[in-house]
């Protein structure tokens, strides 16, 4: 394509601002790509992200983002819940997709909206771009070499606690600083598993390859959670637990809770014959992958080694986010498709569902959906 891509972000919420604005708006990427246009219906939330960040145009409606002919490509960092239709929306405008995570809420929309990309000839990135990390690519090289021999079990997981509640931009009393997380507390959408666990999934998985069947308990725990002195009813699963068969007698734990972590928060727990992975140590030592020294002197993990993370990006919050949308920059600029695929978020998203519907029924699940990462192959 060429040029500069037109971005437009849908919503100036936590993440809108945090991982898109706060990076997009630096001298370093205005070479690549230009602040086209923000949305988002808080009245004056768009205007003021805008006139802060530099953004040329702002909206209140999505609809008038999408009508904007200099935005070639959206970043939807709305309520996981009406990310299908805004997805649906903007393929049919004619507009790239970067989403955050999950990318919907069940695989049959995440079909549809591969489909009509596809139909298309556009491109979709699908966040957390987990794979990207060189500890993870360490231990899928190491898995397929054998260093853990034959592997029994994994773990992954993640706790909602009061996270959302303590946001440093849900404490102000402007409308880019007291941002309500009510959302992630409701249904569709809310809850852990969608919000927090999906980071642990996507590298359980991008390790060890697709999970076949899954089986899981879950329920709402806490019923009522407040934030800036009013309660909110809270009807989003936020205490899962699953177990995963990956085949060959490979069973991994998986959770999402709303207190409580067994896990380090985004990686995979190994145990294998041979060897264990547990928070950065195999076999009870550091593990060596490219760039570790780095990652340990910035004392920020490896997000610093993120492709594009570099200079000020590393001090800013969710560089993960900022690297997964220069992902589809460079597919769309340059035709380099990125390994942070629709596919893979796909199946992570028939895990999330097909595990909800095995509490439901107290049935296991089989899980259909496939995909690969051919550039680590």
């Amino acid at each position: 394509m060429g040029g500069k891509i037109g971005i437009g972000v849908v919503g100036a919420g936590s993440i809108g601002i945090r991982g898109a604005l706060d990076h997009l708006c630096l001298n370093d990427v205005q070479d690549r790509i230009c602040l086209a246009a923000v949305c988002d219906p808080v009245p004056g939330r768009a205007k003021a992200a805008a006139e802060k960040y530099g953004v040329a145009r702002a909206y209140e409606n999505y609809e008038d983002l999408l009508n904007d002919d200099g935005v070639q490509a959206v970043t939807i960092g709305s309520p996981i819940g009406i990310h299908f239709e805004q997805g649906m929306q903007a393929l049919r405008a004619g507009r790239h997709i970067h989403f955050n995570k999950t990318m919907t809420v069940t695989c049959t929309e995440a079909d549809q909206l591969i489909a009509e990309a596809d139909r298309r000839g556009l491109k979709i990135v699908a966040s957390p771009g987990q794979m990207l990390r060189p500890l993870n690519q360490q231990l899928r090289k190491m898995v397929k070499n054998g260093d853990f021999g034959t592997i029994a079990w994994a773990a992954t997981g993640a706790a909602f606690g009061s996270y959302h509640e303590r946001e440093d931009c849900r404490q102000g009393q402007d409308v880019l600083s007291n941002i309500n997380p009510v959302w992630y507390w409701r249904k569709p959408g809310g809850g852990p598993l969608y919000d927090m666990t999906v980071y642990g999934l996507h590298s359980l998985t991008g390790i060890l390859g697709p999970a076949k069947r899954i089986v899981a308990f879950s329920g709402v725990a806490i019923k009522e959670r407040v934030y800036n002195g009013r309660t909110y009813p809270c009807d989003a699963d936020d205490n899962t637990v699953m177990l995963l068969d990956f085949g060959d007698n490979l069973f991994a734990f998986v959770y999402g809770t709303m207190t409580g972590m067994l896990t380090t928060f985004g990686l995979a727990t190994l145990f294998g014959t041979k060897g264990w992975f547990n928070g950065g140590q195999f076999n009870g030592q550091p593990l060596q992958y490219p760039g570790r020294e780095i990652a340990d002197a910035a004392g920020q993990g490896d997000n610093v080694l993120l492709p594009h993370v570099q200079g000020p990006h590393r001090e800013k919050g969710e560089a993960h986010v900022f690297e997964d949308i220069m992902q589809l920059v460079d597919w769309v600029s340059e035709g380099v498709p990125s390994i942070v695929t629709a596919e893979h978020a796909r199946h992570v998203i028939e895990i999330i569902e097909a595990g909800y519907r095995s509490a439901e029924t107290g049935k296991a699940q089989e899980l259909h959906t496939r995909f690969e990462i051919p550039a680590l192959d």
